[in-house]
């Protein structure tokens, strides 16, 4: 196996945190990882992995099939707790909280494959993302045209660039408009951090240019980390990158220190990019 070591520079983002709430506060993280492990039988998905996010950085977290990026979101959201290691968002440790809490405490993510209403319209999706981080979600009545939900809804429509087909059912999207429109979900609610999970995974040339167009355009105050295939789109949304090999951190650096990476250019690139 590949010797893990941080690129020059990266050093202290990329080693362990000093413990506690008040020092993760004081360092203004989003997220911090601490030998997070996630095994299934013999198996270590993940392995012993560290890093931290800032509170607004925007970071992506590359790797081939296999790497563990998709297992590491499962313990980051609680789809998959670890089993062993700690997870801490903005101070607190979330390592035993379920999924619901997480959201609850402006933690988002999308999902590989697509979880959408497809029958119904990309407006009506957005608003059941809306109410359902909403206080009285469970309320049948329908909202008027100037109710906090039905604001929130068309805010949506317009940072995901959806409004032209707002009244669209869901099934005649195109496929990249569809991933915007995952996007926008994992924006209800005024979310703190979200993970997205391959947005760009099948997208056209034209549409990886509308996602990466999106995602620049999020609010500074929020922080993302994307997992991707794509280097090129995740070293253009990102400010720094973590690398993922069986399991395990590889490298984290900058985009241009990844790039650059021998080892990096080795396993992913085929040794040039």
């Amino acid at each position: 196996m590949a010797t893990v070591t941080p690129l020059r520079g990266a050093g202290a983002r990329a080693g362990a945190r000093p413990s506690g709430g008040a020092s993760a506060l004081a360092t203004g993280d989003a997220l911090t990882l601490e030998g997070v492990t996630r095994a299934f039988g013999a198996l270590r998905a993940v392995d012993d992995v560290s890093f931290s996010v800032a509170a607004g950085e925007h970071y992506a977290v590359l790797g081939s099939n296999g790497a563990g990026k998709t297992t590491l979101f499962n313990a980051i959201t609680g789809d998959f707790p670890p089993t062993s290691g700690r997870i801490r968002f903005f101070g607190e440790d979330i390592t035993d909280l379920p999924p619901h809490e997480r959201i609850r405490k402006g933690l988002r993510r999308t999902y590989q494959s697509s979880l959408l209403f497809r029958e119904l319209t990309v407006r009506d999706n957005l608003f059941l993302a809306v109410r359902g981080v909403a206080n009285g979600r469970f309320s049948m009545r329908r909202p008027g045209p100037m109710h906090a939900s039905t604001l929130a809804t068309d805010e949506l429509l317009e940072r995901a660039r959806l409004s032209h087909i707002a009244d669209e059912p869901v099934a005649n999207l195109a496929h990249g408009q569809q991933r915007q429109l995952e996007i926008g979900m994992a924006l209800a609610g005024a979310p703190r951090l979200i993970l997205f999970d391959e947005p760009a995974a099948g997208l056209s040339p034209a549409e990886r240019r509308e996602l990466v167009a999106l995602l620049r355009a999020l609010p500074t105050h929020m922080s993302f980390v994307i997992i991707e295939h794509d280097l090129d789109i995740a070293l253009r949304v990102s400010s720094r990158v973590t690398v993922m090999h069986n399991g395990r951190v590889l490298r984290t650096g900058t985009p241009g220190e990844i790039e650059n990476d021998a080892q990096v250019q080795a396993i992913y690139m085929g040794g040039h990019h």
